[in-house]
Parts: C-alpha cells; structure tokens; sequence
C-alpha cells in the first residue's frame, strides 16, 4: 500500500491545520539538502475506549531532546506538542494509526550553519499495519549482519532521532534486502552489536534477555525500554551489555523491538536458524503482554497508553467534525 493510501486528510503545521496535499516544502528549505530534522515515529492502538497514544510523554521528551542536541529550538512547549499530536488523531477519526511529528530546519540559508532558518513543526498520521509484514509477528523474520556499521561515538550523536542520521539505516535495509533478507542489524564501530536499521536488538539465552547498552552506538528506544520493564516484572533477568556478533548465531531467541516493528521475532540470522527457527516462549510471553495492554484488554498498569478521546475533552479540543 502507497502512502497515498495510508495518508489522512489534516496535518498539524506550525500551529495550523493544512490539508495533506498542501502540506508542501520549499526545495531551498535546510533539512533537504543536510538532513537537519528531527523526528518521531509514535502509534495510537485501538482500544475498547477508543484510540490510545502509545507512551507519548516519552516520545515528546526524546523529540525535545533530539532537538537539543541538534541545535534546532523548537517554538512550542512539550505541553503543545502533546495536545497537538492528541488533536491530529482525534481530527483524523483513526481508531489506530502511526503518527509521524517532525522538526525541522526551513528556508533561510543554504549554508551549512542553519540556525538562521526559520523552525518548523509538522504532525501527520497515516493509516499503517506491521512494519515488518503482517505475518512478522508470529512467523519471524529473517536477517543479516550488515557491511554497513553504525556511527562512532564521537562522529554522531546515536542517542538523537535525527532525519540525517538515517542514512546508515536505509544502506543496511538496501543491503538486507538485496540479498533476500527481511532486515539488516548493524554492528558497532568496535564490531559488536549495535542494532537494526529501525530496531533495538534482544537476545534470550538460558531465559536471560541481553540487550546492547546506550554506549553500543543506539538509539535508546522506548519500545525497548517497555519491554525491558514487561521483562522484569515477569521475573527476567536483563542485561544491558556489549554482545559479540557470534552471541546471535547461538542465542535461544532474538527479538526486534521499536515503533514501527513493535515485537518482531528474528527466525534466522546470516541463514542461521535462531533456536528452532519459530518464535520462541520468551518472545511469545513478552507479546502477549505487550499487546494486552496496548490493545486495552489488560490493566494499563505502567501507565503507556494516553486516551485520545479523554485527553482531547481535557485539552479542551473535542469538537464535531462538521465542516472540515
């Protein structure tokens, strides 16, 4: 399905709303020429109560953060950004969907210093099931360790969800992708595991979980760090800790976690069969898990899902649909 068919009809802009077909950029503007933006990828589950934003308040904070270390101030508060990401989904009439804010550096300047640009802000939704192939969730996918490496510590900052940044990732899923693979995992500058190209990495060996430390060149996701807290509270042991590249090819089970990729089982890697080959029970219990309580039918106990219907009427912004 082409974005054409997963696009919405409104768009949050720069504290107004466009229709997505006007929502265009000037070809001068700063960020299509150095990549100078900031983004993050959010989901709103369908719920017995109506659509729920997935851990927002985390995403809005990475966002902020992302900005500072970029250097691109942003002109509205975390508490505008919140209401305005609350107000797209509710003025889309999803039940779920991935939403999609973006800063970024505007037209102004064509020099690589971009300060003098002018910020902008953009929230837009689309309509936009597993990542990975709706079967990924059960069956597993298959991957391989990349050629390409992730970023050095001291070349790019890894812990910011900067637009530029992602060219590494798109090289490894190329890559993946043009040798039959569903995915590619990047290693380190060092040679050890870093992560995927849009995912954070979990190994299970002996009912223990590894997963690579914020050190390991990734970003610190927070699907990641959701299921690091579904793993404790059902008595796993996680490690945070460098993971040599073989440690992949005799692990019980590995996992992809993040946004888009949600709980994604890896069946084989390099054409090396993970386990058995089929998701394995640690893997199957942490979904379980995970998908009871962004789907409403469990207790939301860690407190990750924001109502939109009841966060709209307390931002004060429900309203008919009439007219738009």
């Amino acid at each position: 399905m082409g974005l054409n068919e997963q696009k919405s009809e409104w768009m949050w802009r720069n504290g107004e709303w466009v229709r997505w077909e006007d929502a265009t950029v000037h070809v001068t503007a700063h960020a299509l020429h150095y990549g100078s933006s900031v983004f993050e990828g959010i989901r709103a589950y369908a719920t017995p109560d109506g659509p729920a934003v997935f851990c927002l308040d985390a995403h809005v904070r990475r966002l902020f953060d992302s900005c500072k270390i970029a250097r691109i101030p942003v002109p509205y508060s975390p508490a505008e950004i919140t209401s305005a990401i609350v107000e797209t989904v509710d003025r889309n009439r999803h039940t779920s969907c991935y939403i999609r804010p973006m800063v970024f550096r505007g037209s102004e300047g064509i020099g690589l210093d971009g300060r003098a640009c002018p910020t902008e802000v953009v929230i837009f939704t689309i309509d936009w099931g597993r990542y990975l192939g709706a079967d990924a969730i059960e069956q597993g996918i298959d991957v391989m360790v990349s050629s390409w490496r992730r970023m050095a510590p001291d070349t790019l900052p890894a812990m910011a969800k900067i637009g530029g940044q992602y060219i590494g990732s798109q090289l490894i899923t190329m890559e993946a992708k043009e040798n039959g693979f569903h995915e590619g995992i990047g290693l380190d500058v060092n040679g050890y595991v870093a992560e995927g190209a849009g995912e954070n990495i979990f190994l299970v060996m002996n009912d223990v979980l590894y997963t690579p430390p914020v050190a390991a060149s990734i970003l610190a996701g927070i699907t990641r760090q959701c299921v690091m807290t579904l793993a404790g509270a059902l008595g796993y042991e996680v490690r945070e800790q460098m993971i040599a590249r073989e440690m992949l090819y005799v692990a019980d089970e590995i996992f992809l976690t993040g946004t888009a990729a949600e709980i994604t089982p890896v069946r084989s890697v390099d054409r090396l069969p993970v386990g058995n080959g089929e998701r394995g029970p640690v893997t199957r219990q942490i979904q379980e898990q995970f998908f009871a309580i962004t789907s409403g039918h469990a207790p939301d106990r860690f407190d990750w899902l924001t109502p939109v219907r009841e966060t709209s009427v307390s931002y004060g912004i429900a309203r008919s649909f009439d007219g738009y």
